[in-house]
Order: C-alpha cells, then sequence, then structure tokens
C-alpha cells in the first residue's frame, strides 16, 4: 500500500511539473479563443471542414511566431470547434457553447438553416458569427450580427451565367436542387438570375432527396430538355459527382456548373473524366493572385493534414477578419458593439494578395450594410484532378 501510495504521489509530481513546463513553454501570453460552429461530418462535410482546418492551420501559425497583438496586449489563438452535423438544433447548441465559454467571435455555421437557427442566441449572447449561408435577411438590418464569409449565390451566379453566355453562347438553362431549403433557395436565386439576363429556363422543378443513390429518374427528364447549362443548386460536395456522371451516362453534353464551393479530389474519386469542365466557385485565391503568405498557408496547411482543400482559400479569410478588426479597436474584444462601429471604416493589407488589395468589409448593394468580408470571386473548372481559373470577378 505504502509503495503504491508513493508511485501515486510520484505520478502526481511527474503531470504537475509537465503541466508547469508545458504552461511555460506554450502559454506565455493569455488565450483569446475564437469559435468555430459548422458541419464536419456527413455528405456536407467538406465545407465545414475547410473552414476548421484553415482556423487551426493559421491560429498555429500565429502562435508559433509569438502571438497575435491587439492594443497593449498579446495573445494565443484557440480555435474552439462544434461539429453541428447541419442540423440546426445542434448548430444552437453549439452556439449555446460558445456563448457559455464567454466567446464572442464565431465562424460558421456553413448552411442556411443552421444560420438563421443561431441568430438569437448570437444576437442575446454578443457574439458576431460568420456563416456560410446565403440568405439576405441575415445580413439586412435590424440583423446585425451576421457577416457572410465568402461569396453569396445570388452574386455568383449572375457573373458565372453572364460569362458563359458572352464567351460560351449559352442561351437556355436547367436547374437541378435537392429537397432541402438551402439548394432550393439557390436554385430560385438562379432562376431569377437567368430570366434576367434574357436566359430561357427549359426545367426548373427537378429535385431529390440528400441521401438519393440513383440519380438517373431524377436527371432523365431534365436532359430531355438539352439545355445548354445544367445548374446544380447548392449541391454538395458528396452528391456532385454522383450527379454529374449520371448526366453524362444519360448522353448529356452540355456544361454543368454550381454556385457551392466542391472537393477536387471527391470529384476525382466520384467521377473521374466525367467530372472534367465541370464548373464552381472556388476559393479566394489562384496562383496568378496568391501572395508569399498564402503560399506558406497552403504548405502549413498541407502538412498538417496530409491534403489540400481548394476551399480554404476562402475560409482562411474569417479569422483573420476578425483579428484584424480586433487589432483595429481592441474595445471590441470583449464589445461587439465596438467591432460594428469599426467595420464601416476598417481597412487592412490583405496578406493573402499580391500588391496592394486590402481586407474591407462590403455587402452595401446586396444588403444595405457592410456585412459581408471582401473576397475575389474566383470561378474554377475542373480539369483532370484539379481546379483551374476560369475568371476572377469582385462584388461589393
Amino acid at each position: 500500500m505504502m509503495r503504491r501510495r508513493s508511485l501515486l504521489k510520484a505520478a502526481t509530481a511527474a503531470l504537475v511539473v509537465s503541466a508547469i513546463g508545458h504552461g511555460a513553454a506554450f502559454a506565455a501570453n493569455p488565450v483569446l479563443k475564437i469559435g468555430f460552429v459548422g458541419v464536419t461530418s456527413g455528405p456536407a462535410a467538406a465545407w465545414g471542414i475547410s473552414n476548421q482546418r484553415s482556423m487551426e492551420t493559421r491560429a498555429d501559425w500565429i502562435n508559433e511566431t509569438g502571438g497575435y497583438k491587439i492594443g497593449d496586449v498579446t495573445y494565443d489563438i484557440e480555435i474552439v470547434s462544434f461539429d453541428d452535423q447541419k442540423d440546426p438544433k445542434r448548430a444552437i447548441a453549439g452556439m449555446e457553447k460558445m456563448a457559455q465559454e464567454g466567446i464572442h467571435y464565431v465562424v460558421g455555421p456553413n448552411v442556411d438553416d443552421g444560420a438563421a437557427a443561431v441568430r438569437p442566441v448570437a444576437e442575446k449572447s454578443g457574439i458576431i458569427y460568420f456563416p456560410y449561408a446565403f440568405p439576405k435577411s441575415l445580413y439586412v438590418a435590424p440583423a446585425s450580427n451576421a457577416i457572410l464569409g465568402m461569396i453569396a449565390n445570388y452574386q455568383s451566379g449572375p457573373a458565372i451565367y453572364q460569362y458563359l453566355k458572352d464567351k460560351k453562347g449559352i442561351k437556355t438553362i436547367a436547374f437541378v436542387a435537392a429537397n432541402e431549403s438551402d439548394p432550393l433557395s439557390q436554385r430560385d436565386g438562379g432562376i431569377a438570375a437567368a430570366e434576367a439576363l434574357g436566359l430561357k429556363v427549359v426545367s426548373a422543378n427537378a429535385t431529390y432527396q440528400v441521401d438519393t443513390t440513383d440519380f438517373t429518374p431524377v436527371l432523365t427528364p431534365v436532359v430531355q430538355t438539352q439545355p445548354d447549362l445544367l445548374v446544380l443548386s447548392g449541391v454538395s460536395p458528396a452528391n456532385a459527382p454522383q450527379l454529374i456522371r449520371s448526366a453524362r451516362e444519360l448522353g448529356f453534353q452540355g456544361l454543368i456548373s454550381t454556385e457551392t464551393a466542391q472537393d477536387a479530389q471527391v470529384l476525382s474519386e466520384g467521377a473521374g473524366e466525367l467530372a472534367n469542365g465541370f464548373i464552381s466557385v472556388g476559393g479566394a485565391s489562384t496562383a496568378e493572385l496568391a501572395s508569399d503568405t498564402m503560399k506558406e498557408f497552403v504548405d502549413r496547411y498541407t502538412k498538417k493534414f496530409g491534403e489540400y482543400n481548394d476551399e480554404s482559400n476562402t475560409k482562411v479569410y474569417a479569422l483573420e477578419y476578425i483579428l484584424e478588426t480586433l487589432k483595429a479597436n481592441p474595445a471590441a474584444i470583449d464589445n461587439v458593439e465596438e467591432f460594428k462601429k469599426t467595420m464601416d471604416t476598417f481597412s487592412a493589407p490583405n496578406p493573402f494578395m499580391k500588391g496592394d488589395a486590402q481586407l474591407s468589409y462590403v455587402g452595401t448593394t446586396s444588403f444595405g450594410q457592410r456585412r459581408q468580408i471582401a473576397v475575389p470571386l474566383v470561378v474554377n473548372v475542373y480539369q483532370d484532378g484539379k481546379f483551374e481559373t476560369m475568371f476572377v470577378a469582385k462584388v461589393d
């Protein structure tokens, strides 16, 4: 018994020494917690995984190089993550967890339902959040706590259709969407944009369940309308290759596009060469635009996780915007009203792009207030296992 007590005491002492040593090495700075609430499992997992991995890669980099100075204090950055499984109820639970931990800045959720569901919690708890979701009601007054972290479908869709109309001569268009609120909303926005550009919508009502495995019955009547462009509205990375493969096997030879970001590896594994020519919204950086900082981010991300997701070219921005805005106004550390005041005039060098590009908040045209981060609209085309840049544009 005496020997057991001695061993336990020795083990306890070792843990204390280890903790002291660890603290001395890694906890010299106070910790600033930034949250992530989003989907990291299921068919849409790639969207949230790219968020979480981007944040963790950038936070590790900041901490490794001494921390992030805001006012007179230098902080280590800690990412607190919560998988909402694309379930609005879990998204609420995740945001409540952030509130309980005193976190005022959260990235996510990744889908419309989740972003709308957490709004009451965010507003009540004094949380600014950066959804990757498109409903304008999240960003139009009186809403003020949500900041769109990417380009919306009603911004990218018209740009894609206009480009294909001008460059590829498309005249007819068809839409297919999952029978869920996000994709259906994106479909409706796409139809309105197409009609505004004078394109003829030849199929608008085809839908499918997200767990569908055989898309032939869904796509057969759509393919028979012979559209110049088939739009997969709001398609998840898991469903995209299945839909593409089915359309091509049915003989469809037109263009296929979506306004959601995709994963090149998933397309390669699920559709192979049949995915060649597939058009999607890409990350906010290209080889021509990427700065040395962006290149190092990609290298660090790849080393950390063994792969890279092109969508992280966009997802890297949210954490940077949060930290740079806090640097511009340190009073916003625990007061989101100060953060909001700073947004209208905020500007800082964009570390991820070459030249004199700036970080700033936009969205006045779409929302009547600055509730969107400024990132380039990069539209990609998939070809032989990788994305190639089709064109780059800007939105306000």
